[in-house]
């Protein structure tokens, strides 16, 4: 390594402590994405807490602990703001802890360029290379577009952090104001949930659907990674990834020989693309250093155009309701909030663009409350639930009882569509809403 990034190093190299005395009251401060989250410099913040009134907080996707938030339950020095949430954000969430921000996915890198304020930036990255440069490891996303914005730069050096191939990943000690270094806990890992025998139903309706040459995006949830794994088991070959998370069942594709991306093109050929890694240790250790993927930034990964050029380009996501007009909520169950957005619309009209493309919604027709009673993800209209995809883009929905395409259909069609797709039990119910909302015709058809 050379001396000169060596020697700048060195000069900027501080403590945890040292570096948070950067923010002052009334800051925005980014914590990143994901892995990238600063454990570290969160810690040294949580203790100047008498120290600082409203400062602003903005991260996503950060499952562990976040002491600036756990710290001051009043929310008089510190304020969390996430992109998207899962699990410790989600319980912080319903305690009123973690104020979500709308987005879409392909516009975060935008939204800080054009729009917002960082006055102070944080994130975990690789060890430092020879040429000066710290990579965002599998936590691209929006990284680079907070460095570019911020006033002030910090580092936190995590040895666990594998380098991973890609394009706007990096950032050079050049442009850094300070460094940290400490150990690390391992890098937390997400593993494949078991699938139900429904989940199971649903995936062998969907696979028949997939061709040789297509190339898959799948999101975050149990039905995603089970399409993924039967993917992985099937006779279907080079396939392609293009995905705004890399995840477990990618790798299962990936280690059954499936995944060639020879159906790309330009540069891109041969080449796996994702914005985050999100899975086993497995998965971290099969991206570090791995040429055949790439880690790029969500404008380019989430962009409808990028997508809509791929061929045989196959969406794969869930949700958590649909109502009759074929609006389909994937963040919200009623007021409280559960995820965000992220890419899923992006993916959506990604794949309609795309000639030879789908996008499915993916969901089981029922699910069970916590005392056991059993409710339908059917409704007639959302009463607070949050829409994630508008029913003008909403192309294929999947359940056990089947696949129902809704581009062009009219109110009344989707109608019938959408009560096949119910179960048996709701169907009735749900019939009698679609005629008081004047969307049932007497000549439509039950399965």
């Amino acid at each position: 390594m050379s001396n000169r990034y060596m020697d700048e190093y060195r000069a900027k190299l501080t403590t945890p402590e040292e570096a948070v005395k950067a923010v002052k009251s009334g800051d925005w401060v980014d914590y990143g994405c994901n892995q990238g989250f600063p454990v570290l410099l969160d810690e040294a913040l949580s203790k100047r807490k008498d120290e600082l009134h409203d400062v602003n907080i903005r991260g996503l996707l950060l499952d562990r602990p976040i002491q600036a938030v756990l710290c001051d339950p009043e929310q008089e020095h510190f304020r969390y703001n996430c992109w998207h949430m899962i699990g410790s954000e989600r319980k912080l969430s319903d305690k009123g802890l973690c104020h979500f921000i709308p987005m879409l996915f392909r516009y975060l890198p935008t939204y800080y360029r054009r729009y917002l304020t960082v006055n102070v930036a944080m994130l975990a990255v690789t060890p430092m290379d020879r040429h000066g440069n710290f990579n965002f490891s599998f936590n691209n996303s929006n990284a680079r577009a907070v460095f570019d914005v911020a006033d002030i730069i910090i580092l936190e050096v995590d040895e666990n952090l594998p380098r991973v191939p890609g394009f706007q990943n990096t950032i050079n000690i050049s442009e850094v104001d300070m460094v940290v270094e400490g150990p690390h806990e391992p890098l937390k890992e997400v593993f494949t949930q078991p699938p139900s025998e429904v989940d199971l139903q649903i995936a062998n309706l969907l696979i028949p659907r997939i061709e040789n040459g297509s190339c898959i995006q799948l999101g975050v949830g149990a039905l995603p990674d089970t399409v993924g794994t039967l993917i992985a088991e099937s006779d279907l070959k080079d396939l392609g990834i293009h995905s705004e998370l890399v995840v477990n069942a990618h790798l299962e594709m990936a280690k059954a020989g499936k995944i060639t991306n020879s159906n790309k093109k330009g540069l891109f050929r041969g080449k796996s693309v994702f914005g985050l890694g999100y899975g086993t240790r497995e998965l971290y250790d099969w991206l570090a250093d791995n040429e055949t993927v790439v880690n790029a930034p969500m404008d380019f990964v989430n962009d409808p155009k990028v997508i809509a050029d791929i061929d045989n380009f196959v969406s794969i996501n869930s949700a958590i309701a649909v109502d009759l007009y074929g609006q389909v909520s994937s963040e919200s169950a009623g007021a409280r909030h559960i995820s965000g957005t992220g890419g899923q619309l992006d993916f959506l009209n990604g794949a309609f663009d795309s000639p030879t493309g789908a996008s499915y919604i993916c969901f089981t027709s029922t699910y069970k409350d916590r005392q056991g009673n059993v409710h339908s993800r059917f409704v007639p209209t959302f009463n607070g639930d949050i829409v994630t995809d508008p029913r003008s883009q909403t192309q294929y929905l999947v359940t056990e009882y089947g696949i129902e395409n809704l581009a062009g259909a009219s109110v009344w069609e989707r109608a019938e569509k959408i009560v096949n797709l119910c179960h048996p039990d709701f169907r009735e119910e749900l019939i009698r809403s679609a005629e008081e909302l004047k969307i049932w015709r007497r000549t439509n058809r039950l399965r």
